[in-house]
């Protein structure tokens, strides 16, 4: 054999041995987020079987998800609705696949991936911000509620998302997802399309598969709206199934932390692991007898079958594509064994002006409250000074003003009888004339309407561009609402929202489930830019 020819056959066979044993590197981002698709639309139960199955480490789970953090929020299509990693993720990680060795019981969140708005007070590594860079440096001296639940549970929180600075509680005009902190997060599915907000940052998130799941916080609209605009599922609890102590707050009667997740099975497992009664929030003790640790007995394939659901039309008409949307979840309804029915809520219900009073009393309050709990962790002591530290900022009016904040620091205290008049004409207006009447006149189990309308293009000069939705009435009153995702618009998906009565959690549930397993509407993002 001639030497050529032997050098030439050596080449050739270490050639297809490399093609054969040896991994292509990676040269681009895209082939980098291929390599972790596969955890892509997993669910909790199914990771939970993976863990059992000796399949996975929680360690492992973490890293996949830390890296398409980096590889998708802080490159690739940057998202932007990360705030900030937690450094010790892995370690805590590191440290529950170490408990699991010893046969240590398990919590309903064992190992899952969780993300908190940056309202959310955790006691580590992580600031609590608010999107505010006044609070840009504190670190809470303990968990809040939520946290502390989350880890009794078996989570592992690996970040903080971008809001809507102060919850979108600044400015009349502002762009959904935008804060001082984390800038402007952006919409998964068309990037330049908003993602809603407040909880915009845990929207996109979850939609994005960075997480399993993610813990927003509604006032009014920021957990629904961002589902919405996201694709994924939220629910909106009664205010006072779950805790808000340690959550940046906005109102004594509105606030509450919920869920946001990919599937109702997921909401359900979530909710469970956060309710119970907290001496430090007074609203929660009316949750005795009325909350559970498990919801998932409320995961009915045959939910609809049975129910008798109002239909609010006056939710309708902005959108004629929302609304072919709407019509074809009525017929599915329908023909599931549910009866809809149209309603109509006593003419002069006028709850929102008094709402939005009711706003701004209690915000001063709240808000100073939390300030003067959070000691030189601030760079303000009240609401005052915050104001004064926000003119002298280089970001922080950049875009927008601040007068929500210059009125609430107007306000009195909660004795006011302005005060007082507002909060007790809202109650009656959303409660016993509103949604208990209507429900109790005609018979329903809930109330359906649109979510809201597709995303509509970020725009920092001229603000949110809301063409319609359904939040409001729900919220003022404190009741439960679930948006689930309904069909798609273009590339941009839109939800439906049924709510209900105080404490309705597990009947929403139902309906919520029932509807999401026979339509599959979710589909996940494919960060698309505008034509």
């Amino acid at each position: 054999m001639k030497p050529k020819f032997t050098r030439f056959l050596v080449l050739f066979i270490s050639l297809v041995l490399c093609l054969i044993t040896c991994k292509a590197p990676v040269n681009n981002k895209a082939e980098t987020r291929n390599d972790n698709r596969w955890i892509e639309e997993m669910t909790i139960s199914q990771l939970q079987q993976g863990y059992k199955d000796g399949k996975y480490k929680i360690a492992d789970i973490v890293k996949v998800y830390l890296d398409r953090i980096n590889e998708i929020d802080k490159n690739g299509p940057r998202l932007n609705s990360i705030i900030e990693i937690n450094p010790d993720a892995l370690l805590i990680a590191e440290e529950l696949d170490n408990e699991a060795a010893t046969g240590k019981p398990k919590g309903p969140l064992f190992g899952v991936p969780v993300i908190l708005k940056d309202n959310i007070d955790t006691h580590d590594k992580m600031p609590t911000t608010a999107g505010a860079t006044v609070l840009k440096n504190s670190f809470p001296g303990t968990d809040s509620f939520v946290a502390r639940k989350l880890r009794e549970a078996g989570a592992v929180i690996i970040a903080k998302s971008n809001l809507s600075e102060w919850a979108n509680f600044r400015a009349k005009m502002s762009s959904s997802g935008w804060s001082g902190v984390g800038g402007q997060t952006k919409n998964p599915y068309v990037l330049d399309r908003n993602p809603c907000g407040s909880s915009s940052g845990s929207g996109a998130a979850v939609s994005a598969n960075l997480c399993m799941v993610a813990i927003g916080t509604e006032t009014n609209g920021s957990i629904v709206c961002p589902s919405n605009n996201n694709g994924i599922v939220g629910i909106k609890p009664t205010v006072g199934l779950i805790s808000r102590t340690g959550i940046v707050p906005i109102s004594f009667s509105q606030d509450t932390p919920g869920p946001m997740v990919r599937t109702v099975e997921d909401a359900a497992i979530t909710l469970g692991a956060l309710t119970g009664i907290d001496s430090s929030d007074s609203k929660t003790i009316a949750s005795k007898g009325k909350y559970l640790t498990d919801y998932t007995k409320f995961l009915k394939k045959d939910g609809l079958n049975g129910k008798r659901i109002g239909l609010q039309k006056k939710d309708m008409g902005f959108s004629d594509k929302v609304d072919s949307l709407m019509n074809k979840t009525i017929a599915y309804l329908k023909s599931h064994g549910a009866e809809v029915v149209e309603v109509e809520f006593p003419k002069g219900l006028n709850y929102e002006d008094a709402s939005y009073q009711v706003l701004l009393y209690e915000f001063k309050d709240g808000l100073n409250k939390y300030f003067a709990g959070h000691g030189s962790d601030s760079r303000a002591k009240n609401i005052k000074e915050l104001i004064e530290f926000n003119k002298s900022d280089s970001i922080e009016l950049r875009y927008f003003d601040q007068s929500i904040l210059e009125q609430a620091e107007k306000k009195g205290d909660l004795n006011s009888p302005e005060y007082r008049k507002a909060l007790a004409d809202m109650t009656k207006a959303t409660r016993e004339e509103g949604i208990d009447k209507v429900m109790n006149s005609y018979r329903l189990d809930a109330i359906m309407a649109p979510t809201g309308s597709p995303a509509w293009k970020t725009d920092l000069l001229l603000g949110d561009h809301f063409v319609g939705g359904s939040s409001s009435l729900a919220a003022i009153a404190g009741y439960p609402a679930i948006t689930v995702p309904m069909g798609f618009i273009d590339d941009l998906p839109v939800g439906v929202t049924f709510y209900g009565k105080a404490w309705t959690e597990p009947i929403l549930l139902e309906i919520a489930y029932s509807f999401e397993q026979g339509t599959k509407q979710r589909k996940a993002p494919k960060y698309r830019i505008s034509d």
